[in-house]
């Protein structure tokens, strides 16, 4: 039986690591006194955290973050955070992130910048390159041609080569037909040229 009550007698410690927070809009006397007779020392707002020391169906003994100890009653008392202060956290959170989505715009605009650039580079250097892909198929092709004219005449002299030597060779038959006649003609009359 003593086990019992003595379990009974811890029960309110158990409950001493809770968290509760005061409901929304509504401003809950801090007392010094359990039963919260007197005058309230401290006014707390909506939303207050405070750690519950002990607990029963009315009042619930308290110290807030600041290490101050007093009694509320428990009627006003969640665990869950109230409205009030979600919402605030919630808009802080939000106002925090479009600073930084607005650094982040700012940091990334310069980078967007250079990117759009370099984007419209890349479209100028593919259509040169495609350009030039055009060209060296025709010139590949026109190398192909020059290359089977090339197997075709390859023991070949080409035409004004060959006219030229002609040329020469006629000029210089004529030539030297005019010397033999001439030599010849002065051997039979005795060097004297006779024409």
């Amino acid at each position: 039986m003593r086990l019992i009550i003595g379990l009974l007698a811890l029960l309110p410690l158990v409950a001493v690591a809770d968290t509760a927070y005061v409901t929304d809009n509504l401003r809950l006397g801090l007392y010094e006194a359990e039963d919260t007779s007197g005058r309230a020392f401290r006014m707390l707002e909506s939303g207050q955290a405070m750690e519950i020391l002990s607990r029963d169906r009315n009042y619930a003994n308290v110290r807030l973050p600041d290490a101050t100890e007093g009694w509320v009653k428990a009627a006003y008392l969640v665990d869950d955070k109230p409205a009030k202060l979600i919402v605030a956290e919630t808009m802080a959170e939000r106002d925090s992130l479009r600073v930084q989505l607005e650094e982040a715009n700012q940091a990334f605009a310069a980078p967007a910048a250079t990117i759009e650039q370099l984007k419209n580079e890349s479209a100028d250097v593919t259509q040169k390159l495609s350009a030039a892909d055009d060209r060296i198929a025709e010139l590949e092709a026109e190398n192909a041609s020059i290359q089977g004219l090339k197997d075709r005449y390859k023991g070949s002299l080409p035409l004004n080569w060959v006219g030229a030597a002609i040329l020469v060779c006629l000029v210089a038959g004529f030539l030297l037909g005019l010397w033999w006649v001439d030599r010849r003609s002065r051997q039979r009359h005795g060097g004297i040229r006779i024409y």
